[in-house]
């Protein structure tokens, strides 16, 4: 684990950072890079929120290729699907002798679509938070822990160069830990499918058409499946699962211990074992990829169906209500 001592910002100074894109990650970690004192130059397409947003904040956009001559450091912050064409066509040709090539996600790095040319190293520092986190701890003075890791051959000098910017977005603050890029990627991709992503909405939305299907109201069933969801993972992220259960009724907490094995069983485990076996030998890198080179056309009309889910509508009408919470709708 590396803070604040570990880390030294000098090693950045007299280099420019270029951020790639200017989304969730990107956003944050260019703003504190800036006031943190280093030299940071961001790359984002015009016409776009967010090329209007990256001008509301004080930067200047310039087209990646503009952005990659001037960098020593380019972080490649755009979605894992859009990374590999545009480092193609508008990173690899421009980069500067040695500069340094960085993402916060490993998935390109790891499955191959994004190779650096002999004499660049790669670099992985990634928040354990999203970029609204990254960029509001900094501003308070704290920051979110981060992960490090470095490609193949990689110098000690470039290692002191991801120490220091973990400092420069407040990593460092929160404490960083050193790990692979495999690692980073593959814990990362099985945590969204098996549990944070697919595994709890699946078992939200399955919880809601039970009750549905046997009569109750679904105003019910959004509270109890969906809505007090949050209440249980801010005590998990506050305590983990002793103070959940601690906090929780002992009515909850034994149905917890006596039902929780029914709906999580050993076969929901050795699926959880073929997802991530899917994950490690690259099959799903494979399927994300080729749906991607096929217009997308599968994952679109899945997102259009899952938005037309019963639970949704619930929630709108139930959110309209609950004057307290700064609703989002998509």
């Amino acid at each position: 684990m590396y803070y604040d001592s570990d880390a030294d910002l000098g090693v950045l100074a007299g280099k420019t950072i270029a951020i790639i894109g200017y989304g969730s990650q990107g956003h944050a970690q260019a703003q504190n890079l800036r006031d943190s004192g280093l030299d940071v130059v961001v790359a984002q397409r015009p016409g776009g929120p967010n090329h209007a947003l990256a001008v509301s904040h004080g930067f200047q956009p310039l087209s990646v290729e503009e952005a990659v001559k001037r960098a020593d450091v380019v972080n490649i912050l755009l979605p894992d699907e859009l990374q590999a064409d545009v480092y193609r066509t508008s990173i690899r040709p421009h980069l500067k002798p040695g500069a340094v090539l960085m993402a916060s996600h490993g998935f390109n790095f790891h499955f191959g679509q994004v190779e650096p040319p002999p004499g660049h190293d790669i670099l992985l520092v990634a928040p354990k938070g999203p970029g609204h986190l990254v960029r509001s701890e900094y501003v308070k003075g704290g920051g979110v822990p981060c992960l490090i890791a470095l490609g193949p051959g990689a110098s000690p000098e470039t290692k002191k160069i991801g120490l220091a910017y973990a400092k420069g977005i407040g990593g460092t603050r929160g404490g960083v830990i050193e790990t692979t890029i495999a690692e980073e990627t593959e814990t990362d991709l099985f945590g969204e499918q098996a549990v944070l992503c697919g595994g709890v909405s699946e078992l939200i939305k399955a919880g809601y058409d039970t009750l549905v299907e046997a009569g109750y109201q679904p105003e019910m069933a959004y509270f109890e499946c969906l809505h007090e969801m949050k209440l249980i993972v801010d005590l998990f992220y506050q305590g983990g699962l002793e103070y959940m259960r601690y906090s929780v009724s002992n009515t909850a907490e034994y149905g917890d211990y006596t039902r929780g094995k029914r709906i999580i069983t050993e076969e929901t485990r050795r699926e959880m074992k073929k997802i991530l076996e899917e994950i490690r030998s690259g099959q799903f890198a494979r399927d994300w990829i080729l749906e991607n080179r096929g217009g997308a056309a599968m994952f679109k009309a899945t997102r259009r169906r899952e938005r037309e889910h019963p639970i949704g509508e619930t929630g709108r009408r139930l959110r309209r209500m609950m004057k307290w919470i700064d609703s989002k709708e998509v």
